[in-house]
Order: C-alpha cells, then sequence, then structure tokens
C-alpha cells in the first residue's frame, strides 16, 4: 500500500466535485454538520457555495504516531453554530471515511443528542475500502486503503519556531 500525497490544487477539485455530487443528487439539506478536523475545510467550501451557517462537532481519535494511529474516540459534548438548532436533513461532511467507527459513533450521538434531525446523509472526499460504512457521497474510492498525506499536513509537526525560519526564508527569496 503506497501512500497517497495530494495537493492543494488536487484537494480543492475534490472538495468541489464533492459540493456538485451532493447538489445533482437532489439531496436538500437544512443543517451542514462538519467534523474537526478533517472536515472543517471540506465543510467551510460547502458553506460559503451554499450561503449556509457551517455547524462543527470536534472529535479526535488519531492522536498517537503522529496522528496515524487511531486510538479513543473522543466527541465533543457540544456543536458550534451559528444556524440555530439543529433540525431536519442534515449533511455530515468530513475529508474521509477510514475505519468508519468514527462517523458511526458520531451518528449514534447525533441521534441521541439531536431527535430533531430527521435524516443524516454522509459526505467525504474519501472512502477506503476498510471501512465499515459506506458514505452517501464520495470522490474517491481507495482499494488498498492508502495513508493519505494532505496539503496542510505540513503544518502538524512544523511548530512555531520551524514556522518563522520558512517565513525568513521566503522573505530572503523574495529581497534577493
Amino acid at each position: 500500500m503506497a501512500d497517497l500525497f495530494i495537493s492543494q490544487e488536487q484537494y480543492d477539485d475534490m472538495v468541489e466535485k464533492l459540493i456538485l455530487q451532493v447538489e445533482d443528487s437532489g439531496y436538500r439539506f437544512d443543517c451542514l454538520l462538519c467534523l474537526a478536523r478533517g472536515g472543517v475545510r471540506v465543510g467551510d467550501i460547502f458553506s460559503r457555495v451554499h450561503d449556509r451557517p457551517l455547524a462543527i462537532l470536534a472529535t479526535s481519535s488519531y492522536r498517537e504516531a503522529a496522528g496515524q494511529v487511531q486510538g479513543e474516540l473522543d466527541i465533543a459534548s457540544f456543536i458550534t453554530t451559528t444556524g440555530g438548532e439543529m433540525a431536519g436533513r442534515m449533511l455530515l461532511v468530513d475529508d474521509m471515511v477510514d475505519s468508519g467507527k468514527t462517523i458511526v459513533k458520531v451518528i449514534e450521538h447525533l441521534k441521541r443528542r439531536y431527535p430533531a434531525v430527521t435524516d443524516i446523509r454522509v459526505a467525504v472526499l474519501w472512502w477506503k475500502a476498510h471501512s465499515v460504512i459506506k458514505p452517501d457521497y464520495w470522490v474517491q474510492y481507495l482499494e488498498d486503503n492508502p495513508w493519505i498525506h494532505q496539503p496542510f499536513e505540513r503544518y502538524d509537526a512544523m511548530g512555531i519556531e520551524a514556522l518563522r525560519r520558512l517565513q525568513q526564508e521566503k522573505e530572503v527569496k523574495s529581497i534577493g
């Protein structure tokens, strides 16, 4: 299984394809919820294109081995939104369905905590073959379950001093 490296341009293209896929399906959602962190960028673009408020639910399970090993899932107690009550048809967006365990547990959590939500559909960029759940919408199905390197991951272990050096190097190059 080779790792999959995604450029910013490829990432943006995939998000646009996902938005059009949901639109072309005819699904009309009343609320838009993304999972943080991976789904925030996807959700942000959905929110902008649809001119709808974005709700955010923080989840975390990939904390070990530089974020490459799934541990115990934490789900935030509350959803952050300016869009009012979570009700009706919900579009749940994330970057990927890897094992699928996070999405399954989040849907269970949403059904318990938000009974006014009548329907939940899942939209992701990547759906990995070993997932226990099939999303409703996806851009790329990954048969061999690769580790995906997204363009913004370069910041994961950078730290503030490395960022400062990077910016200084850029300044030097732009001057000379």
